[in-house]
């Protein structure tokens, strides 16, 4: 019987020579410059080629590897999350913003407010069947008041990703809004929640756009005012998100957390060659520096040997948009 091959084209098995060098530790015999293009310029499909043909010459999986060490070491994080596959990533991420210990609030909104209708549907079933566990269910178990209401009203709406965006039924649903923050003493929440929960990501930005159409400003400042309490509060951060995805991630950043380097690297790597410029913007417009900048102040001072290879894949990353 005859032996299958994987038949890739033969950059693909120079890159897998490069690669196992590298985690070989026979770095001598590589740049790191060879390292950083593998990581900054191959696509998804060409990754995924890369790891089969990894695994057919040297019998390991290469993604495996690096889910292995991706802790404490950097370059190994952004490896894994330039490999795995999207949704089973952001799968892995609600999972572990639900249960990996303290509740995280930020990833949860990240990924449910930032990521298409239709990946969310994606990302769902990959929860389901990685977890055995249904995710509306664990969200609405560990997250109490507004948000869950209006996190799970955004999941919910993933259902319709297939529908084209309806600018007249964005204005019909923009009215529908204001009436629900304007027409009493206080804001129809359960109006709001059926709206969030019927429509998908790219039709709510279109009711949105409507909104301050109609009425002269963004829904986001509507429900700024005290009779919104707590859940206008929520609300906002949750509409902003989706309004404005590049804003929530330059803020992200700008924030001193205890896992910035993470958000620094999750931010980098899964925005890439979607809103990354746009997001490198927005923290530019607030604080007058760069996030190629940023990047050099976490990685570029390190004695760490692979933190070149990390600098170098993460510039390299941001410039290519």
């Amino acid at each position: 019987m005859a032996t299958s091959f994987i038949r890739t084209p033969r950059q693909y098995e120079q890159d897998c020579h490069i690669l196992h060098s590298y985690f070989s530790g026979n770095v001598g015999a590589i740049s790191n410059k060879e390292v950083v293009r593998i990581f900054v310029n191959r696509d998804s499909n060409a990754l995924k080629l890369i790891r089969q043909t990894y695994s057919h010459w040297y019998g390991q999986d290469l993604l495996q590897f690096v889910s292995n060490v991706q802790r404490n070491n950097s370059f190994a994080r952004i490896a894994y999350l330039r490999m795995v596959e999207p949704y089973e990533r952001d799968a892995q991420l609600l999972r572990h913003s639900l249960f990996g210990g303290s509740l995280n609030l930020n990833t949860l909104i990240e990924v449910a407010c930032t990521r298409p209708s239709s990946e969310l549907l994606q990302i769902k079933h990959c929860y389901q069947t990685q977890y055995k566990s249904d995710l509306e269910k664990d969200l609405t178990m560990k997250i109490s008041g507004g948000f869950k209401e209006i996190l799970v009203a955004v999941l919910r709406s993933c259902r319709n990703y297939g529908s084209k965006v309806d600018m007249s039924l964005a204005m019909c649903d923009a009215k529908t809004l204001y009436e629900a923050l304007e027409s009493g003493k206080n804001i129809d929440q359960r109006t709001i929640i059926s709206v969030l929960s019927r429509r998908n990501n790219g039709q709510v930005r279109a009711i949105l756009s409507s909104y301050k159409q109609l009425y002269g400003h963004e829904l986001s400042k509507s429900v700024k005012r005290s009779k919104c309490g707590q859940f206008g509060k929520e609300l906002q951060v949750v509409i902003r998100c989706i309004q404005h995805p590049e804003k929530f991630f330059a803020k992200q950043l700008r924030m001193k957390n205890a896992d910035g380097r993470e958000i620094l690297i999750r931010t980098v790597v899964t925005r890439s060659r979607i809103d990354i410029k746009g997001i490198n913007k927005a923290f530019a417009t607030k604080t007058g520096s760069s996030l190629e900048n940023l990047v050099v102040r976490e990685f570029g001072s390190s004695k760490n040997k692979n933190n070149d290879i990390v600098v170098g894949i993460l510039v390299g990353l941001i410039k290519g948009g």
